[in-house]
């Protein structure tokens, strides 16, 4: 059983903490690790593989330190241009293990849901794959327990009851508060959690059937990208004519081989803030309280600071985010429409979607300090044995001062060390880098100055990581 990792979606209606470059599966949210890590980790049983990664391009690092980080070797890891839903990811996938001649189970999952009873997780995989090797095509779903409108639905014959898997009768997505009351009342219907099990072989089938043009794309993109040490680069001219569509509408809502498990082991999507005030403990008011806050007199809330005091007084049913560079407060009855929050200020370009303040890159990272009209500071922070890329900018200079480690600096045809409360000047046009040579973080303030600022200000000459000149730093 191989299990497939989607980790290629933004999170958006959980922002302000989750951005499109540092999305929810790459953050602690619930429990140790990351949501990407958990959903690893909770794999690590007798029967099952090593996982197959699907994630997108500006992703890479980010899923190589996390993985690195709980010492998790992935048998593949797929880069995605750009995302094109869930069906041609798993494609990519199910062809990439058919061109090795290995025709086995896939355990598709999403990065980023929480599970907390692992070992009903265990004993519900042991029936899908029962099915699964019938040829059919499995979903996992948990049982309805509440009119929930933001979920999908699967109604089921369930006229054994005593049976571990029931034929999928039809899909239902998002209905309203009375129909999804009704749903929860018969006693027919799952939630759809996203979580598929079928043989590469027969997934394939199928999609050739209900997606001819997603499947011979997916084929053609797959033949023409470029692998490296288990990394596949899928190519983004073919893979930008390949269909949009989810495994749900490409293929579940078409086969007559669709089942549904159903899965009860405390399962969440995380889908919003909501979700998370459900998953988490609370204190004798409701309220969930992350960071450093003080509530009086107020219930049933969720907040979470990040950087600054946070002060709850004579409130009720709030989520409250804070990082250092956006606050969120809204109605926890409204956070599903995060999301329409986030468009709006995407269609601003504003920056707070994109990016926290802190920036990761390869070899470290580099915050954001102070931003003005001619200068920038950040706090840049490099790996032991990193260095960043040889480069050159056009509209401004550069000054670094070492707050702790050892700095090895290139400037121009100068090569020279630098340690703690020693500093340098990199003047317009000169070609530069940073190293870390030493066995502890490298920490360096940087001050630029200029009449351009931007991060696209940037000629890269060498990159040891591969990056090409579309990626900064």
């Amino acid at each position: 059983m191989i299990p497939v990792i989607l980790s290629g979606g933004s999170g958006s209606r959980l922002w302000p903490l989750s951005r499109k470059l540092y999305p929810k599966q790459f953050l602690s949210l619930a429990g140790e690790g990351s949501l990407f890590q958990q959903t690893l980790q909770r794999l690590a049983f007798d029967g099952i593989g090593k996982p197959i990664v699907v994630c997108n391009q500006e992703h890479r690092f980010l899923v190589n330190e996390q993985l690195a980080a709980i010492g998790c070797t992935p048998q593949a890891i797929l880069l995605e241009p750009f995302g094109r839903n869930t069906a041609p990811a798993v494609a990519l996938a199910a062809l990439k293990l058919i061109a090795e001649g290995r025709d086995e189970l896939m355990l598709v999952l999403p990065a980023d849901h929480v599970i907390s009873d692992v070992p009903a997780l265990r004993a519900t995989l042991a029936n899908a794959q029962e099915e699964a090797l019938r040829g059919n095509l499995v979903l996992f779903g948990i049982p309805a327990t509440r009119p929930e409108t933001g979920f999908g639905y699967i109604k089921a014959d369930c006229g054994d009851a005593g049976a571990s898997a029931f034929k999928v009768e039809k899909f239902i997505e998002k209905p309203d508060a009375q129909t999804a009351a009704e749903f929860v009342r018969s006693g027919e219907y799952f939630w759809n959690s996203g979580m598929f099990l079928f043989r590469a072989s027969r997934y394939l089938e199928e999609l050739r059937t209900h997606e001819p043009d997603m499947y011979e794309n997916c084929v053609l993109a797959l033949e023409r990208s470029p692998s490296s040490e288990g990394v596949t680069s899928i190519d983004r001219a073919t893979f930008e004519c390949c269909p949009d569509n989810s495994i749900d509408y490409a293929v579940m809502e078409h086969t007559n081989r669709a089942w549904v498990v159903p899965l009860s082991a405390g399962w969440s999507d995380v889908g919003c803030w909501s979700s998370l005030w459900d998953v988490h403990d609370k204190d004798g008011d409701g309220n969930v309280l992350k960071g450093d806050v003080v509530s009086y007199n107020s219930r049933s809330c969720y907040v979470h600071g990040s950087s600054k005091l946070v002060t709850l007084l004579g409130v009720e049913n709030l989520v409250v985010i804070e990082t250092e560079d956006a606050l969120m407060v809204a109605h926890r009855d409204t956070v599903q429409d995060v999301k329409k929050l986030v468009n709006a200020l995407d269609a601003q370009n504003r920056s707070e979607t994109q990016n926290n303040c802190a920036v990761y890159r390869p070899w470290g990272s580099y915050h954001s300090v102070d931003n003005g009209i001619r200068h920038q500071v950040k706090h840049i922070t490099v790996k032991p044995g990193a260095q960043l890329s040889l480069q050159m900018h056009h509209h401004r200079a550069e000054h670094w001062i070492v707050v702790s480690g050892t700095a090895q600096v290139t400037c121009n045809d100068k090569v020279f060390l630098l340690t703690e409360n020693q500093s340098t000047y990199l003047p317009i046009a000169s070609v530069h880098r940073l190293a870390n040579p030493g066995k502890i973080p490298l920490e360096v303030i940087e001050v630029q100055t200029g009449s351009y600022l931007g991060e696209d200000d940037i000629k890269r000459l060498e990159d040891v990581y591969g990056r090409n000149q579309e990626v900064k730093s």
